[in-house]
């Protein structure tokens, strides 16, 4: 299939949506079908079999340079020289609109609460919620989705019909984040960072939204003689203090954002995301990847590859009882385990293939 993926930005990366389009257009190349990738910047390096095509365009004011990526965008991928083109940056012309951040409404109100409203007056709000509305009405783009709660999420919000929306969750490096690094990575960075108890893990920028509060107010409850590691970037004064006036403040560990995440999953016990809105939280599935247990809300896609109490928990609130499991490994150990084996049907090449697939049935129906 000859086929064009459109992203601002294509470099590569572990995680977000630059590392989700450079592991599909990879995979994809692997697979024989003819990709061409149009972005306004991009590394120097590319996937194996990939064109890669910067469009440049202006890098300043964001709803100048989303605006202008859009048409530069249209553009290259006119006259018929694609057969499909999949976009994963707000534009207006293609044929699969990839929503993996889910709705701008739905993040405005996550972050912004009630206040979400006046963020809808500012410039970059309103461009990225025009160009969505857009998107969301053409009867001719299909919606691809990370989760069952952003579909829903379109549903009700945009009213974008069931028969428009695709559900293909995120992949994973099955190799990068894997059990067997318990034993070497792990082990090193215990060492390091001289732990030698029970250990939970919070890995998440924009700790508010990610539900940090929730994780210290857990661990405080529970009783459990654990850390907690937080890895991620914002203000820990916050959160530090929560800690404090709860008894837990000297088992409270900022690490800032690490590049050796694969480590912390190794070193860890339990990942806990008590996040208030997450479409899909790559750090979930990599740590079940790893073999952790993970503890995180409804309110994550996710938590749609959990099974509460058999691969993870899954918790409105109160995350105590996911703390008090670090003080029973055996059963954190097969919780893991189950975890893993749920991990090992969304590494990447199965990704691609479900993607292909999708982008086959359109084909066949156009």
């Amino acid at each position: 299939m000859r086929a064009a993926i459109t992203i601002e930005s294509f470099r590569p990366g572990p995680g977000g949506v630059e590392g989700v389009a450079w592991q599909l257009a990879r995979e994809l190349g692997r697979r024989g079908a003819d990709i061409t990738v149009l972005c306004r910047v991009a590394s120097r390096e590319a996937p194996p079999g990939v064109r890669v095509l910067p469009l440049g365009g202006p890098a300043f004011w964001q709803p100048l340079r989303v605006l202008e990526f859009s048409r530069r965008a249209a553009r290259a991928s006119s006259g018929g020289r694609f057969e499909l083109v999949q976009a994963f940056s707000r534009t207006l012309h293609q044929d699969v609109y990839r929503a993996g951040g889910g709705s701008h409404a739905a993040y405005l109100e996550s972050v912004h609460g009630s206040a979400g409203l006046r963020a809808r007056l500012s410039p970059r709000h309103r461009t990225l919620l025009a160009i969505e509305a857009r998107i969301f009405r053409d009867p001719r783009q299909t919606i691809l989705c990370n989760s069952r709660l952003v579909a829903a999420d379109l549903e009700r919000r945009h009213a974008v019909p069931a028969e428009r929306l695709a559900v293909i969750y995120n992949g994973v490096d099955l190799e990068r984040f894997h059990p067997r690094e318990r034993e070497s990575l792990g082990a090193r960075l215990r060492a390091e960072l001289r732990v030698d108890g029970a250990l939970a893990l919070f890995v998440g920028s924009g700790f508010a939204r990610k539900g940090l509060d929730r994780a210290i107010a857990g661990l405080a409850a529970s009783g459990v003689k654990a850390e907690l590691l937080v890895a991620g970037a914002g203000d820990p004064g916050p959160f530090q203090r929560q800690a404090e006036a709860l008894g837990v403040g000297s088992r409270l560990r900022f690490l800032g954002v690490r590049g050796d995440v694969e480590a912390l999953y190794a070193a860890a016990d339990l990942l806990v995301l008590p996040t208030r809105y997450d479409p899909f939280a790559n750090a979930c599935l990599e740590a079940m990847a790893a073999g952790l247990a993970v503890a995180t809300t409804p309110s994550n896609g996710a938590a749609e590859l959990l099974v509460d109490g058999a691969n993870g928990f899954v918790c409105d609130g109160d995350f105590s009882r996911a703390f008090r499991a670090l003080d029973d490994p055996r059963r954190l150990r097969e919780l893991g385990d189950a975890a893993r084996t749920t991990a090992e049907r969304f590494g990447w090449g199965a990704h691609a293939d479900a993607v292909l697939a999708l982008w086959q049935r359109l084909r066949a129906r156009a």
